[in-house]
């Protein structure tokens, strides 16, 4: 298992990963970008800005990086960055298939990414990724299943994933929408030969969205590697859009919101990995700084009174401008 690379990690950001959706392409829905983004949000300038975060992730102890084939470049980037640096053997890095990008590298496309969970897509992004990641690519993962993706029940699909995990592949899913934990238990179902198929998951839990929680303390316990992602709820949760109950909890710790939100996920005992969706280097070295918050009994009481119904939350979810 490449994730065996982690357990034996021992810095203190090591359960702390780098995701790389508000970089590898111009558009995305987290808040603040036009903040945060290099002017013109050229290629060439989200490849620099990318490989400083990488840099910097690295030296800070972060060693699992995150990329999708929707991301726009980022599997491109991320290979760039691996073949400029070829000693770097410690990292495990994932990728994701099922959605193909369609927003040609603008911000204001009609479709910025298209899902098709089917064999044939499949297929064909296992070969784009392989192009640039090569033996590199650690993780392939199912980008957002639902209960109702056809990737839980297509045979051919699975027999095809069983291949590539033989061939020393890790295989997993993520998740998304409020019955993520319905779409986590149907994963956990699917075996081959009677083995489960799935080794990772990746879900979205947050401060405002803990629903999943239940379902991936089960995924844990059958052995899967979680992976958090969405930590920071698209930016809802970063200044100067934080709650003001957060907002305090933050004051007292004197650190940024952003440390406090992910010290909350990482602090549940089914969390392998967190991920941080820094766009710049300040917002990444703030969001590390979540490996070393400790919070007290009435600043967990605090926090959890902020949670939403998960309805909510996902219809504002999918309310967010592609900035």
């Amino acid at each position: 298992m490449p994730f065996a690379r982690l357990a034996t990690a021992t810095t203190p950001t090591c359960h702390i990963g780098l995701g790389l959706a508000a970089v590898g392409r111009p558009g995305y829905i987290n808040l603040g970008r036009e903040r945060d983004l290099p002017e013109g949000r050229s290629v060439e300038a989200l490849r620099a800005r990318t490989h400083e975060l990488l840099d910097a992730a690295y030296a800070q102890g972060v060693r699992y990086f995150d990329v999708a084939r929707s991301y726009g470049r980022s599997e491109e980037f991320l290979a760039d960055w691996l073949n400029a640096r070829p000693d770097i053997d410690d990292i495990v890095v994932g990728s994701k298939w099922g959605y193909t990008y369609t927003a040609g590298w603008t911000t204001d496309a009609e479709h910025h990414e298209v899902k098709d969970h089917g064999l044939t897509t499949y297929e064909r992004q296992r070969a784009e990724s392989d192009a640039l990641l090569g033996d590199r690519l650690d993780l392939y993962q199912i980008h957002s299943v639902t209960p109702d993706s056809p990737a839980l029940t297509d045979k051919d699909l699975h027999a095809r994933l069983a291949e590539a995990a033989a061939q020393g592949l890790t295989v997993g899913f993520s998740t998304s929408g409020p019955a993520q934990a319905d779409a986590i238990r149907a994963a956990l179902a699917v075996t081959v030969d009677g083995e489960p198929l799935f080794r990772t998951v990746q879900s979205t839990y947050n401060v405002l969205e803990t629903s999943a929680a239940p379902a991936l303390a089960e995924a844990h316990d059958a052995g899967l590697t979680v992976i958090v992602k969405e930590g920071m709820a698209n930016g809802r949760l970063a200044e100067p859009h934080a709650p003001d109950a957060l907002r305090a909890v933050a004051a007292r710790t004197s650190l940024g919101t952003d440390a406090v939100a992910l010290a909350l996920v990482l602090r549940m005992p089914w969390a392998g990995v967190v991920l941080s969706g820094a766009a710049t280097t300040a917002q990444l070295a703030s969001n590390l700084h979540a490996a070393v918050v400790d919070l007290d009994e009435e600043q967990l009481s605090r926090l959890a009174a902020l949670v939403e119904e998960p309805a909510a939350y996902w219809e504002r979810r999918a309310r967010l401008p592609w900035h």
